[in-house]
């Protein structure tokens, strides 16, 4: 019991001034809301121009009315490669069975695209179950996936970390997923992701991820993911998720991503004790964690909410393998509800994803 105890301090040490603040209920998700993709980026790019910095900074000088000296003033500017992307977009649509489609398969409307890609390239994908292993590599950014709200598309696999790749090797759980997002600034809206491999309790190799997401600065917006241990792998970057769902057995949601869950919803099908997340922080100079705001937990089992994957440390604790621990405590400044209050209201949907 000494290490369960500890997941529950986990839940202190994903963030170094960030919490958990999930809202605990028995609601179900409610089915996707409909939106206006362009609207939507429109009003992230104005957003990220009047407030938030994707590269850096610049310092200009203004004349200060009156006094005839210079004023030293913070420019908030797009990322230049960012902004040239969005002003230059295309479209590609995908269909099963090829009506009113550019293509057959999501892999070979990535394949159509030149590399190194420059411009938002957003793949119209219309409703269908598409079983296909996807990777989008480094030099691909600006991809965007777009599904129906009320038919979203499913791109599914079955993989597992024991599975044996091209070499003989098995895949490990890296390899694992259904749709790899190595590019940066992804976005998905309307897609569900899927890994249909079942996840037997004890078992080794089993993890099966459905996404994983290794590319920064990249948003999900009304998209689910189904799996059963290892879901989603935020593995690394910056990274903001709204209005999704999240289902798993075994941790989940797991990496050392830098991510903002708002409006999510977290479906356990946990049969015996398990956690929902696991953060691979390793130390406290590491900026990641996972901040889960306004969101729901539902589902089965016993679950805890987080636990540490890499290096534990504990206090005030007497491990002893043979009897439970007693006894557990929390310390520091982010144990106080006033301090998890003030430490929450300031982070915005921007600095998740920036950083900034």
């Amino acid at each position: 019991m000494a290490s369960i105890s500890h997941l529950q301090l986990s839940l202190l040490l994903l963030l170094p001034s960030l919490t958990f603040t999930i809202t605990l209920a028995s609601s179900s998700w409610s089915s996707a809301k409909e939106i206006n993709y362009n609207k939507w980026i429109s009003w992230n790019i104005k957003n990220y121009q009047q407030r938030a910095t994707l590269k850096g900074t610049e310092s200009i000088v203004l004349e200060a009315r009156g006094r005839g000296r210079g004023a030293a003033r913070k420019v908030v500017l797009l990322d230049a490669k960012l902004r040239k992307a969005e002003m230059n977009k295309v479209s590609l649509s995908v269909s099963q069975n090829g009506s009113g489609g550019d293509f057959k398969t999501i892999g070979d409307a990535l394949n159509s695209i030149p590399l190194p890609n420059t411009n938002r390239v957003i793949l119209l994908i219309k409703p269908g179950v598409y079983r296909e292993k996807i990777s989008i590599p480094r030099a691909l950014p600006f991809v965007t996936f777009a599904g129906d709200a009320n038919e979203p598309p499913t791109i599914t696999g079955n993989d597992t970390a024991s599975v044996a790749g091209r070499d003989g090797t098995p895949l490990g759980t890296f390899h694992s997923a259904t749709v790899a997002v190595d590019a940066n600034f992804f976005v998905a809206i309307n897609v569900k992701y899927e890994n249909t491999a079942p996840h037997e309790i004890g078992s080794i190799g089993g993890q099966g991820v459905a996404l994983r997401i290794s590319g920064t600065k990249a948003a999900f917006y009304n998209c689910s993911f189904y799996g059963t241990q290892d879901t989603l792998y935020d593995h690394k970057g910056l990274h903001y998720f709204n209005n999704c769902f999240f289902q798993g057995s075994v941790d989940f949601i797991f990496g050392y991503g830098r991510s903002l869950y708002e409006n999510c919803y977290l479906n356990s099908i946990a049969k015996k004790v398990a956690s929902l997340t696991a953060q691979k922080r390793s130390n406290a100079s590491l900026g990641s964690g996972f901040l889960f705001k306004d969101s729901v937990v539902t589902g089965s089992g016993q679950v805890y909410l987080g636990r540490a994957w890499e290096e534990c440390i504990m206090e005030n604790t007497n491990v002893v393998d043979q009897e439970p621990t007693q006894q557990e405590e929390c310390l520091g400044r982010e144990c106080s509800p006033m301090k998890r209050l003030s430490l929450l209201l300031g982070l915005t949907m921007l600095k998740a994803i920036l950083g900034s």
